[in-house]
């Protein structure tokens, strides 16, 4: 069984509901997804147990070809192993290599580059995802520049959408530039990943205001726009387009993700 079909499965057998804004998910499995609305625009989010599941980054396969969608990742990991979740990990450039610090394994593969620029990469403070050792960090770049910590996996992306419980200070609320936005947010404890998608266009404002107000996440790190697609099985949802960069994705072992 491919792992494409082990994750259409999983999706079959562990779908779940959405609620309001105190309590999105009607069950917590290691990876639970969910359709919900925030101000009347609709979202879908993913959050991560890390106890549970491992999340990580791709990039290339086995030959060191560049995975460009989600089920040629989920196609790739061994037969015990479903992908569960999945979005595009950050910003890249035309070939797909990484915009900014890029880690994987271990291994670096793009430094950290923490000067202002142009796009939405360079409205600093931009900012670093983070996984080692079962749990994960949003940290703003200069301060990861500065102290940086082990990581795993990493991937830069910018600008910061949350940061210790304020918005980004360039986000107007009556800004007009509206896009389909994707980013990711860490509970204070770590060990739970909050993953959004916006399902129709919203500002920068909106968008960072879903983590705060509605998950009550301190840290959040946008991760791209316009471009954003998401992989959720477990709500029938497998987004494609033109070939991704980075792809951040949660992992869980198949018989657990099947109870």
């Amino acid at each position: 069984m491919t792992g494409k079909v082990k994750s259409l499965l999983l999706g079959a057998l562990c779908a779940l509901g959405g609620g309001g804004p105190a309590v999105l998910w009607a069950d917590q499995a290691p990876v639970s997804c969910a359709d919900f609305r925030f101000e009347e625009t609709p979202f879908t989010a993913c959050e991560i147990d890390l106890t549970r599941a491992q999340m990580r980054l791709f990039l290339r396969d086995g030959a060191g070809e560049i995975f460009g969608s989600f089920l040629n990742v989920a196609d790739s990991l061994p037969e015990n192993q479903v992908l569960a979740f999945a979005m595009n990990g950050g910003m890249y450039h035309p070939d797909r290599r990484p915009v900014g610090l890029y880690v994987e394994q271990g291994q670096e593969e793009m430094r950290i580059i923490t000067s202002d620029g142009p796009g939405n990469f360079g409205l600093l403070p931009n900012g670093v995802f983070c996984l080692n050792a079962g749990k994960a960090a949003v940290i703003e770049a200069r301060n990861f520049e500065a102290a940086p910590p082990v990581c795993e996996y990493a991937t830069q992306s910018g600008p910061m959408l949350v940061i210790d419980g304020g918005l980004h200070p360039a986000f107007l609320p009556d800004s007009t530039s509206r896009y389909i936005r994707n980013g990711v947010g860490v509970r204070m404890e770590g060990t739970s990943v909050v993953a959004v998608i916006s399902d129709a266009p919203v500002t920068f404002h909106q968008f960072a205001r879903v983590f705060r107000d509605h998950f009550a996440i301190n840290n959040a790190l946008f991760l791209d726009g316009n471009v954003s697609r998401f992989y959720a099985p477990q709500l029938g949802r497998a987004d494609f387009g033109l070939p991704l960069g980075p792809i951040l994705g949660a992992v869980v072992d198949a018989q657990t993700g099947l109870e």
